[in-house]
């Protein structure tokens, strides 16, 4: 069995290549700026290319990674299976306590944050066009661990702790979103790779998880939390995991378990940092 990942240096694609190599798989790392794939056995690919959120800042650079690299490196490409990660993301726009189910009718803005939603849905109907069923949609919800982006809301707030001790928060204390461990990620993307039987998956939690019951949890290990006055509410709906745990029968990690594991790797590394 062989797997190429496409992203290897970012978040997810790293934790791939980690957990498929010490579980004694071939693993390809193939380089970002490469013009084609074509000629290479590629065997399972996972397409781990994307940004994060500093999307709004950089809209070529999301668009580019998220539609015109993914067109461009499947052309013509050999591949047992071609997995694309998508984002949970697209799920914002449907209303309140509506089933945020692989095949709910997305409505979507076209506006700052639409763009990031637009690219990867475009992204996805690229492979869901594709004639071989084996190319698939995995739609990830917030995927937290150690070493994941401090652009992210989370990874903001842990960065924020483990160098000050303190953070502030500027949304409200009922927003909520969906979080799953990247150990989790990792087992279950291998798994839709090489098992999967329909062509999206939501890959999440499917449990919201509060800022308040973060903001809580992190109160009892001594850390400081605050919530800017007059905040804004924002409440993902958490995506439903029915066809994975169905599929594969995953049992998932709590977020709200695993914060203080989080915050004293994150520490360690900044560190680290400073020392070096």
């Amino acid at each position: 069995m062989k797997f190429t990942i496409l992203g290897s240096t970012g978040f997810i694609g790293g934790a791939l290549v980690r957990h498929l190599r010490s579980n004694g798989i071939d693993v390809d790392t193939s380089p970002r700026d490469i013009k084609n794939l074509q000629g290479k056995n590629l065997g399972h690919v996972i397409y781990a290319i994307g940004m994060t959120g500093n999307f709004r800042q950089q809209p070529d650079a999301t668009i580019e990674a998220h539609v015109n690299v993914l067109r461009r490196l499947m052309d013509g490409a050999t591949f047992d299976s071609w997995l694309y990660l998508s984002s949970a993301r697209v799920y914002s726009g449907l209303p309140a306590g509506a089933p945020a189910t692989e095949d709910a009718v997305l409505p979507v803005r076209p506006d700052a944050d639409g763009l990031y939603d637009l690219s990867k849905l475009l992204g996805e109907s690229i492979c869901l066009s594709h004639k071989q069923e084996t190319v698939r949609v995995a739609r990830l919800s917030n995927v937290y661990g150690a070493g994941q982006s401090e652009h992210t809301f989370l990874g903001s707030i842990l960065r924020d702790l483990s160098q000050n001790g303190k953070t502030t928060i500027n949304q409200s204390p009922e927003s909520s979103k969906d979080y799953i461990s990247i150990d989790d990620v990792v087992e279950i993307l291998k798994l839709i790779a090489t098992q999967g039987k329909e062509r999206i998956y939501n890959v999440a939690s499917g449990r919201s998880v509060t800022h308040r019951s973060i903001a809580d949890s992190l109160g009892k290990s001594g850390y400081k939390v605050e919530f800017s006055a007059n905040a804004p509410t924002r409440i993902f709906p958490p995506a439903d995991p029915g066809r994975v745990k169905k599929e594969f029968g995953k049992t998932l990690r709590a977020l709200v378990d695993d914060l203080p594991g989080l915050l004293e790797t994150n520490t360690k590394v900044n560190h680290e940092k400073i020392r070096k």
